[in-house]
């Protein structure tokens, strides 16, 4: 598709931070793209323009009824002065997917990925080279009609911002501690749980800042029926070796349809490592600790590509996984993903994209 995108480039640049010293999503590139919607018009006048605040009305419909849908991914430097983003047409058809659940108008893809790539070109010297570092990529929507009355918006603006990022594991991957949560619920089938939409995280939140307290890294969330089987972890799909196969929790509906998870899971098949996608009990995991064939378990997602879970803590009795150390199965993953992504590793899959 041929899109006459405009460019205005940013007279102040900014100073460059140096990505080990500065927080993730603290620190935003020099320009962004934005995109604009108005029913019978559709998304029309894409745009690069100079990184800044924007003007909204009170009453946009966005601050009342939290109609917005976001996602996240990553550009990377190689050695030879490339750089690669991982999956961002799979980024956007999942944009989609929140779109139809929360009534917001599909994004033409290959629109979507246009902006990003001339977003990426422009601000290419923001992607670090220092190994492990990134440039991360928040793609947003959000609805703008200034208008209080209960129904989907007739205006939006989708948005591209980026951030660099430290290398998530600056002292090398650790296992993080993890509290099972039995009061709050994340989502349910029928709910927003397989949308990328903001109020899944906010609702999130309280339950986090509860284990903090506690000492643990993360929530590992079960169902919202019947808080008994697993979902995700923190705000990242879950994954458990059980004698010598990977076991995941099923897309149900609830579930965010991870692409790190997808990517693991090519992974794993190309390997030749069985794996199984299907409902899995918190009793299934404790019960496999107890007959020691529990031996490891990670989340994937963007930020970290993989975490691996060296305790869980359900109702008071603690499960120590695999010494509480990363397992190799983890590890490979994790060094194959990135391996592919920084371009040490041959992409076989053909899930990088040059820009």
């Amino acid at each position: 598709m041929a899109l006459n995108i405009e460019v205005e480039l940013t007279k102040a640049p900014k100073q460059k931070p140096d990505v080990s010293r500065v927080g993730f999503g603290t620190v935003f590139t020099d320009h962004m793209f934005m995109l604009d919607y108005e029913e019978g018009r559709g998304w029309h006048s894409p745009r690069v323009v100079p990184y800044q605040s924007i003007s909204m009305d009170p009453a946009a419909k966005v601050f009342h009824y939290g109609q917005t849908v976001f996602e996240g991914l990553k550009a990377y430097r190689t050695a030879d002065g490339r750089i690669l983003v991982f999956r961002p047409d799979q980024n956007f058809k999942r944009l989609n997917h929140s779109n139809e659940r929360m009534s917001i108008p599909h994004l033409d893809v290959e629109l979507a990925l246009e902006g990003l790539k001339k977003l990426v070109q422009t601000d290419r010297d923001w992607v670090p080279e220092t190994e492990g570092t990134s440039l991360y990529i928040r793609p947003f929507i959000i609805a703008t009609e200034p208008v209080l009355g209960v129904a989907a918006s007739k205006r939006y603006i989708f948005m591209i911002i980026m951030s660099p990022v430290g290398a998530y594991y600056a002292e090398g991957i650790r296992p993080v501690k993890i509290h099972v949560e039995s009061e709050f619920v994340r989502a349910v089938p029928g709910g927003t749980g397989s949308a990328k939409t903001a109020g899944n995280y906010a609702a999130s939140l309280k339950a986090q800042e509860e284990a903090a307290l506690e000492g643990y890294s993360q929530v590992l969330w079960l169902d919202g029926v019947h808080k008994k089987y697993v979902e995700e972890v923190g705000s990242m799909n879950v994954f458990f070796k059980v004698n010598g196969k990977v076991i995941t929790p099923a897309l149900n509906g609830s579930i965010l349809k991870g692409i790190t998870r997808d990517s693991m899971i090519q992974l794993l098949q190309s390997w030749g490592v069985p794996v199984e996608e299907r409902p899995v009990s918190i009793e299934e995991l404790y019960e496999a600790h107890r007959a020691g064939t529990l031996e490891e378990a990670f989340g994937t997602g963007t930020a970290a590509v993989i975490s691996p879970v060296g305790e869980l803590n359900w109702r008071g009795e603690k499960l120590i996984i695999n010494g509480g150390e990363t397992g190799e199965l983890s590890a490979k993953l994790y060094e194959t993903l990135t391996g592919i992504q920084s371009g040490k590793l041959e992409d076989k899959l053909g899930w990088m994209v040059q820009v």
